[in-house]
């Protein structure tokens, strides 16, 4: 039988586009020219401007021989060229590769050899790192020739760091074709919207990093899933503590775009730089790791003083500790937590909150917070399940199971590694690696990461669970439990715990505090008085940390 609505009813341009992020800085050129798009220190320029640098950069790179399905990479910190960037390359028809700018010489190399860069941006605070990482690939593939191209921050003010490109940002922007509003919107939407438009390396903790390839469809879903999931509106003043390198912000230098909001460049995270730019530039919105908000939580009172209420922050990242959500909520802050992988695009799960718990009391609104949630709008579907079976686990609370996910905002696959790609999304889901249970209002609480989950004779122990009662002591700054060896238990709990400054905390006082709150085979029987190491997106390297566990 002939479907009616089949008949004469195609595809054309004038009922189908690509759905692309790009075409957000587009509109909020046009309908708000001369709102406020970019502040830095002093600089400030407005959407119109910032549209015509893009463009202007896309047309450079053009024009320097980049084609679709090239690959740009940067390394930069959270500047107004790293924002222009996500716009700029992509319009080329370039893929992004936002480098994270803690890696060492050899993994950059790494990096900038499997993405094929053609081009590299650079910022001077990197030059001694990129240096020595492209004398690694001028050895090991002479073949492949990077344009460096240096980025001169004026708020850069280290001796250290010289340039080390063939032509500096500003000097490439103006090889590219000057546009004015007349012939602004020449650039092309990707003829697919399955397109890659970035590259982001996961972190690697044995072995090479993977390379997670985003698209055009992914990228534009996830910018406008943020604003919707965030309630975030038009004009949100957004600061930048979340690396623009990671999942690409999360997404958010499009989701500003789409919102016309203001993106506040933020070059290093520290406690006194974020508070004051909180209040010098009357800042609505910002996203941070645990880490960062646990920063802000023991920082100095004088630096809290005269911060509005109800300022929005989305965590995301470690499962963060009760603690510190409650802790941040107390002073005026209103927290969001979400969850996601670089596999994800960033945020696909969040913590919504629910009307009938207003009336609950810091602590039991914080414990909600803490859990992972629900699919966020218009991320797809999101289960915990067994992972061979794929059978999903009970909604008791109790029952773990992995977090698998499928929709939109799945990655493409990883970069020229088929196998890996296929072990990921066996079934018809992309396989987390995070356990966790579902509660019986369908909320999602992470209980480990598969590799991270402690046997010890026979008995599964959540670190998750133990770290939050470690940051639940008041002499506490930060904890972080992994698995070491036992000679008759298999495994135990080994802590590793930061005291805040001023405070001390014998190994006996601690295992008694811990003794009060948990069961007497998850108190840690290793404890380690040290900083915990950490990646620059504020993760806590667990697998160093069982290394040194081993060592011990």
């Amino acid at each position: 039988m002939t479907n009616i609505f089949e008949q004469d009813l195609d595809k054309n341009a004038a009922n189908f586009e690509a759905l692309t992020p790009l075409s957000f800085i587009k509109r909020a050129a046009i309908l708000y020219p001369h709102f406020e798009a970019v502040v830095h220190g002093d600089l400030s320029r407005t959407w119109e401007e910032t549209y015509f640098r893009c463009q202007s950069m896309a047309s450079a790179l053009t024009k320097r021989g980049i084609e679709k399905g090239d690959t740009v990479a940067v390394m930069l910190p959270n500047i107004p060229e790293m924002f222009e960037s996500h716009f700029s390359i992509p319009m080329s028809g370039a893929v992004l590769n936002a480098i994270n700018t803690r890696l060492d010489a050899k993994t950059v190399a790494f990096i900038l050899q499997h993405a094929e860069a053609k081009i590299l941006f650079t910022d001077r605070e990197f030059s001694i790192v990129v240096k020595e990482a492209l004398e690694i690939v001028a050895n090991e593939s002479p073949e492949q020739q990077i344009l460096v191209v240096d980025v001169l921050d004026p708020y850069f003010k280290e001796t250290e760091g010289g340039t080390i490109g063939e032509i500096e940002y500003e000097r490439l922007l103006d090889e590219g074709s000057n546009f004015h509003t007349e012939n602004a919107h020449t650039w092309s939407l990707p003829e697919d919207e399955w397109d890659a438009i970035s590259l982001n390396y996961t972190s690697g903790t044995t072995g090479n990093p993977k390379g997670v390839v985003y698209h055009h469809r992914g990228a534009y879903l996830n910018a406008a899933n943020n604003a919707l999931s965030w309630d975030m509106g038009l004009h949100p003043r957004y600061l930048w503590t979340l690396p623009m390198f990671h999942c690409n912000g999360w997404c958010f230098p499009w989701t500003i775009a789409a919102t016309v909001g203001t993106t506040i460049c933020l070059r290093h995270v520290r406690e006194d730089a974020i508070y004051h730019s909180i209040k010098e530039n009357n800042v609505t919105h910002f996203c941070g790791a645990p880490v960062v908000l646990n920063l802000m939580v023991n920082a100095e009172d004088s630096l809290k003083a005269g911060v509005k209420n109800s300022i929005q922050v989305m965590t995301a990242g470690a499962a963060p500790p009760a603690s510190v959500i409650e802790g941040m909520e107390a002073l005026g802050f209103k927290i969001t937590h979400v969850y996601g992988l670089t596999e994800t695009y960033g945020p696909m799960v969040v913590s919504a909150w629910r009307t009938e718990w207003d009336d609950l009391d810091n602590k039991q609104k914080a414990v909600l917070k803490a859990r992972q949630g629900i699919s966020t709008v218009l991320a797809g579907d999101t289960i915990v399940a067994d992972p061979e079976t794929l059978e999903p686990v009970p909604w008791d609370g109790l029952t773990q199971g992995e977090i698998l996910m499928r929709g939109n905002i799945v990655m493409k696959g990883y970069l020229k590694n088929t196998q890996t790609t296929h072990d990921a999304f066996k079934g018809g889901w992309f396989h987390s690696g995070d356990l966790a249970v579902r509660h019986p209002d369908g909320y999602i609480q992470i209980k480990d990461r598969s590799k991270d989950i402690i046997i010890s004779g026979g008995e599964n122990i959540s670190s998750i669970e133990i770290e939050d009662v470690l940051f639940s002591h008041p002499k506490i700054l930060e904890a972080a439990v992994v698995a070491k060896s036992d000679s008759k238990w298999g495994e135990h709990p080994c802590a590793f715990v930061t005291l805040k400054p001023g405070e001390s905390l014998s190994t006996e006082d601690l295992k008694a505090y811990c003794y009060e709150n948990l069961a007497r085979f998850k108190v840690p029987k290793t404890i380690v008085f040290d900083t915990l190491i950490k990646t620059s997106t504020g993760k806590v390297q667990k697998f160093l940390l069982r290394e040194k566990a081993e060592a011990l």
